[in-house]
């Protein structure tokens, strides 16, 4: 018997209730910011990514489901988001016209990496991405999108913020905290003594215990920023705390990517476990730049789905439609055609099987349908169709050609 992959999930129709109920609300609120959907292709030039996200990162270097194409192409299976849409803006020289543009996406992504609870080689995400705007209130205006669509799910979490500095205070910074990794470098685990040569603030990244205790007196950039940096950071904090947005300035959130800049953001959850990130993102001001662009700020976030969809409660179904059965053999016709002609109308589900009253009403119940259409020898002598309102709990007989106008429910 053929399985599916190791890390791939087939998305059920239980489960996909809520995925959909999950999209169709997201966008909702997204479009009410302004964002409008854009779509990019799974598959890319594997050089977008390691340009985009950066060779130091994890991403790249180890979990990139990368391939040489018939036609000698190195491609891969997009692993995040932000960088196809980056793509997709300059090739289309958006970056050449004037003004913002709102996008928002979703869809699959994959990652080759050790399967867990919310963490699969496949994987969906829900994201947004911002263009032409570096005015600090776009930082808070995308972290206030994350929270709502998070608190109309009833989601607990906790938001961490940190600033990540920009060329002009970066380099001096990556200075001193290489010198402190070089000194403390035997304790470092493999990726942390890598990391020193590539980028060394993804340190503070690291999920080794024994890392992060090292690391607790080494430099943070948060006292080294410039003036620019420093005065962003504060105005997004103070615009926060005016709107009473709890949050947590967090040193050692660095995100796992590499061309974040300046505000970076994360929403945790401790219903999820270990792997408890519910979302994030951050600015990324020079990526544009990074992809033969022009420049242009940029910000955007990414929400993990499968990570969410157990903590999403759907509503109660509110019963709507018609069901349609038959308790004669000569009535399927019937029904099939009455089906047909309801479904112009509302949701309808049409019972093939000859079964019994109780049965169909059963039946009708479990498919959240308000009225139970049912026809049998009785109704096909009188022409008419038994119809039970499974909301008023009233029932009736209808003439036939007066269920066919829609009239007498």
């Amino acid at each position: 018997m053929i399985k599916a992959l190791r890390g791939m999930k087939d998305i059920l129709p239980d489960e996909n209730e809520k995925y959909i109920y999950f999209l169709e609300n997201a966008t909702k609120l997204a479009k009410n910011y302004g964002f409008e959907y854009i779509e990019t292709p799974i598959l890319e030039e594997t050089a977008l990514f390691k340009r985009s996200v950066g060779e130091s990162s994890d991403i790249v270097g180890k979990e990139m489901y990368e391939f040489v194409d018939k036609g000698g192409n190195s491609v891969c299976l997009r692993p995040e988001g932000t960088a196809g849409v980056v793509r997709s803006f300059v090739e289309h020289k958006f970056d050449r016209i004037l003004g913002v543009k709102r996008y928002f996406y979703y869809g699959p992504m994959f990652r080759y990496e050790r399967p867990q609870k919310g963490r699969l080689r496949e994987f969906h995400q829900f994201g947004v991405e911002c263009f032409g705007e570096d005015n600090p209130y776009e930082d808070v205006n995308i972290i206030l999108l994350l929270k709502d669509i998070l608190d109309f799910f009833g989601i607990n979490y906790t938001l961490k913020i940190n600033s990540l500095g920009c060329q002009n205070c970066l380099p001096p910074f990556r200075e001193l905290l290489v010198k402190h990794l070089y000194d403390i470098e035997d304790g470092l685990c493999d990726d942390c003594k890598r990391r020193i040569k590539t980028n060394p603030i993804r340190v503070f990244d690291c999920k080794n215990e024994s890392c992060q205790t090292i690391l607790k007196d080494a430099p943070r950039l948060g006292s080294a920023l410039c003036k620019e940096c420093d005065e962003s950071f504060e105005f997004v904090k103070k615009k926060l705390d005016e709107l009473g947005v709890e949050y947590e300035v967090d040193t050692n959130l660095v995100r796992g990517l590499d061309y974040y800049t300046k505000t970076a953001f994360e929403f945790v959850s401790g219903d999820l476990g270990a792997q408890n990130a519910v979302a994030g993102g951050g600015r990324y001001d020079r990526l544009v730049e990074f992809l033969d662009g022009k420049s242009t700020p940029g910000i955007g976030f990414a929400i993990g789905i499968e990570r969410i969809l157990d903590l999403i409660e759907l509503p109660k179904k509110e019963m709507n439609g018609y069901y349609f059965g038959a308790m004669d053999e000569d009535a399927v016709s019937l029904i099939f055609r009455l089906g047909h002609i309801c479904r112009k109308r509302a949701k309808t589900e049409i019972s093939y099987q000859k079964k019994s009253l109780k049965a169909h009403l059963k039946a009708a119940d479990k498919k959240a349908a308000r009225y139970c259409v049912v026809v049998g020898e009785n109704e096909l002598k009188s022409n008419s169709v038994w119809v039970k309102d499974l909301v008023e709990k009233e029932e009736k007989l209808i003439k036939l050609e007066d269920f066919e106008k829609g009239s007498g429910l």
